[in-house]
């Protein structure tokens, strides 16, 4: 491992001033809780010349919420808050129960909701810096070799899968991060469409460009009758990563389903949400059969590898059991 610049920022201005400074060759890379880059720069894959601390910025580890406006978390609040902050547990139950599962207690009281969402791929060829230096072969190589944990679905350019089990719960809320960048510019950006595919020719796989903060995570206030459940499936109870995870949020009238998003991660490069499940289940009446045969429909277009078809059951399993929990919550 080489040696760093390591510069404490003391405002989100200055962040993106320093964070703007690097280059292709002598990247500047940003840290928040650092769970993800100090493994990243111990195995080789990023070498950055400078790591800009954003710890040390205050007003990032706020949570609020407005009945009209929904939730705010700053990008600096750990997934252990977001666990088991009440106004989070009460009305967003799915995301707290994502962050509550994400990691080991010790990882959870470090990591921040910002940089689980910018974290890069754990898919262990990505994390080899062989796979790096082997060229164009190297996803095929991943594609044909020990793929039992890669992608499900929408895996014909990359098999690889995002790794953040709140971004499961984000993506089912309808939730948005600000981006802080120069000149005091914010943009606003829906989850789903922040994240991209994992991808080695870039420096993240976000739409967050070099001189930007991610400094806010927004998700809208939750209307009436909305029920939700979130579930994560490992190979055993341990801190473990996933086979799968699945996030259900269904707006009720009674026990007729009026709105429903059902987010799968862990099966594809980003979290996808579950479309034609979702669609069979407005407008009816939500029992055990509904929810199976939306979970039927939810696994219809997987494309699995040589050694990773056993996810589809699994999957279509935990899907059905997470929309019977959510309309009983």
């Amino acid at each position: 491992m080489q040696s760093f610049e390591w510069v404490d920022a003391e405002s989100v201005e200055q962040a993106v001033s320093l964070l703007g400074e690097g280059s292709e060759r002598a990247p500047v890379m940003a840290k928040a809780g650092g769970m993800d880059l100090l493994d990243l720069i111990k195995v080789g894959v990023v070498a950055p010349r400078r790591v800009v601390n954003l710890k040390t910025i205050k007003g990032l580890d706020g949570v609020r919420f407005d009945a009209r406006q929904g939730l705010e978390l700053g990008a600096l609040v750990t997934l252990n808050r977001v666990s088991q902050e009440p106004e989070v547990r009460r009305r967003f139950v799915a995301l707290a129960e994502a962050a509550g599962h994400a990691g080991t207690p010790q990882v959870r009281n470090a990591a921040t909701i910002g940089g689980n969402l910018l974290q890069r791929p754990r898919c262990w060829y990505f994390r080899d810096d062989y796979f790096h230096q082997a060229g164009g072969d190297a996803v095929e190589r991943v594609r044909e070799g020990e793929n039992q944990y890669h992608a499900i679905f929408d895996n014909q350019r990359t098999v690889m899968v995002h790794a953040s089990t709140p971004a499961t719960a984000l993506v089912a809320y309808g939730a948005s991060v600000e981006l802080s960048g120069p000149g005091g510019k914010t943009r606003v950006v829906p989850v789903s469409d922040f994240l991209l595919p994992p991808d080695t020719k870039r420096p993240s796989d976000t739409v967050i460009a070099p001189n930007e903060v991610l400094t806010r995570v927004r998700i809208p206030a939750p209307g009436a009758g909305t029920k939700a459940a979130y579930h994560k499936q490992g190979e055993r109870e341990s801190y473990d990563w996933p086979i799968c995870d699945v996030a259900v949020v269904l707006q009720m009238d009674g026990r007729v389903v009026r709105q429903a998003a059902i987010a799968l991660g862990w099966v594809a490069p980003t979290p996808r949400r579950a479309a034609e499940a979702e669609k069979l289940l407005v407008g009816k009446k939500l029992d055990e059969e509904l929810a199976r045969q939306a979970a039927k429909a939810a696994v219809g277009g997987a494309t699995p590898l040589s050694k990773n078809a056993y996810k589809v059951p699994i999957l279509e399993a935990v899907i059905r059991r997470t929309v019977v929990a959510a309309s009983k919550a």
